[in-house]
């Protein structure tokens, strides 16, 4: 079951609303049970085809329904409005490649989701709300926002899943975010690189080669993949489903 329902992020847009989407495992209902939450970028691609960017959705209501994961997804619409999505992703300013400069707005994005939209789930669904049983996801830029996530706010996320990252926002070095983070030492992340990914950025292959280094080097527990014939969409990151899910440890 995915229920929706609008928020506002008042210090990026105002009172302007954007949908959230909430996954409930199908035995929620059933019990008094509490879950794990993964929180995840654009909410909109993850669960149905009718609203995803480019008509093809993750397909993450299907696959976990049908193997009975127990784990809320608590997920935000991203800013459809140029590119804003870029800039409330990201937490460096960088140079797009039309040589627009993204101021980035990664950190007022992250402080609401930890002061705001967690506090609301935790109150209105059963959840274990604890870093334990907090992780965060994402791709593409949702997947630098994730990395971002796990160094600067561990004290709530003790895992995480970083498919496709754009980490050529930050040039080929390791993210000085991810240099100076402060890790706990259970701290997971998954982090994927589809290998027909690397053309479109030159190097790509340095950069998650050098932030993967980098956060072995913090202790973090790292699944570091170069998915065979992986692309960037929908399509690919859905099949990186069940990888993500067994690194972080969300299997039933």
């Amino acid at each position: 079951m995915v229920e929706s329902f609008d928020v506002t992020i008042p210090a990026l847009t105002g009172d302007k609303t954007r949908k959230a989407y909430i996954y409930l495992p199908e035995d929620y209902g059933e019990s008094d049970r509490r879950y794990p939450v993964m929180y995840m970028f654009d909410g909109h691609n993850l669960f149905f085809d009718e609203t995803a960017t480019y008509g093809k959705c993750w397909g993450l209501k299907k696959y976990l329904d049908e193997h009975a994961v127990p784990l809320i997804i608590a997920s935000v619409e991203c800013n459809h409005e140029g590119n804003c999505r870029l800039s409330e992703y990201s937490p460096v300013d960088f140079t797009f490649r039309n040589g627009e400069k993204i101021k980035g707005r990664g950190k007022k994005y992250m402080d609401w989701l930890v002061t705001c939209f967690k506090p609301f789930i935790d109150e209105n669904y059963r959840t274990l709300p604890d870093r334990k049983n907090t992780a965060i996801g994402g791709s593409s830029m949702g997947g630098l926002m994730t990395v971002f996530a796990l160094a600067k706010y561990n004290k709530y996320f003790s895992r995480g899943a970083a498919l496709s990252p754009s980490l050529w926002a930050n040039g080929v070095e390791a993210m000085p975010l991810v240099t100076n983070g402060k890790f706990g030492n259970d701290s997971i992340l998954y982090m994927d690189y589809g290998s027909k990914e690397f053309k479109n950025h030159a190097e790509q292959r340095r950069a998650f080669a050098n932030t993967v280094g980098e956060l072995i080097q913090k202790g973090v527990i790292v699944t570091a993949r170069i998915v065979a014939g992986g692309t960037h969409c929908e399509a690919s990151w859905e099949k990186q489903i069940p990888y993500f899910l067994k690194a972080l440890d969300f299997e039933v």
